[in-house]
């Protein structure tokens, strides 16, 4: 029985250039392709993969917020997250999040098969080139009190993402359908549950815990 697929990133030639190189693996079929969150979603609900690689930094609903939505509707699938970002916050976040794998996107084509055989095998593979201590670092930050952020709700997230991407309140309320009065609500609770009291404060947050990157 061949391995289920599903792709997402909103860069159509990074697509086009994963699907090439996954189809090369016997036994492998890339059954769909997402530009962003929302859509994996619902495409993931459609079509049940057994794998799901996500890039990092999509609009709307990145990749870490991506995940731990996947892995609470279908715990089986197994994500491995494409970044450009070799930080450890990153990579912690990703692991918390559920992710199964993290992989630079400059890896070599054979670090990309290694990394799905390991996921498949229920192991957690990381980048060489990733720092060696993130895993320990992982460990020891989870037995550490809870950051305030980790006690974000998924639509707090999902707001502060959309926020920081430079969405206007009423932008917000149309992407989400949400009343106006909803997500001034969700922002001050945002503000005052982070101790942060200004939108470029919440923007600098959102860029240390992986929600956004400065660049892709």
């Amino acid at each position: 029985m061949n391995l289920r697929v599903l792709l997402a990133d909103d860069h159509t030639l990074v697509r086009a250039g994963l699907r090439k190189l996954l189809e090369s693996i016997p036994h492998l079929e890339v059954v769909g392709e997402a530009s962003d969150g929302l859509a994996l979603l619902a495409l993931n609900a459609e079509l049940r993969p057994n794998l799901v690689l996500m890039d990092i930094s999509m609009p709307g609903l990145n990749g870490l917020e991506t995940t731990a939505r996947l892995r609470k509707e279908c715990p089986d699938t197994k994500v491995i997250i494409l970044s450009m970002h070799q930080s450890e916050e990153y990579v912690r976040q990703a692991l918390r999040q559920g992710a199964s794998g993290y992989l630079l996107k400059d890896c070599a084509p054979a670090e990309l098969e290694m990394a799905i055989q390991a996921v498949l095998r229920g192991e957690t593979f990381l980048s060489p080139s990733v720092s060696k201590d993130v895993l320990n670092d992982y460990v020891q930050r989870l037995r550490d009190e809870a950051q305030p952020g980790d006690q974000l709700t998924p639509r707090q997230r999902e707001v502060l993402q959309l926020v920081a991407e430079g969405l206007s309140t009423k932008e917000i309320a149309r992407r989400l359908d949400l009343s106006v009065k909803t997500v001034d609500t969700h922002r001050s609770q945002l503000m005052k549950q982070l101790d942060i009291h200004e939108v470029t404060g919440l923007v600098r947050y959102a860029m240390r815990t992986g929600l956004i990157s400065a660049g892709r």
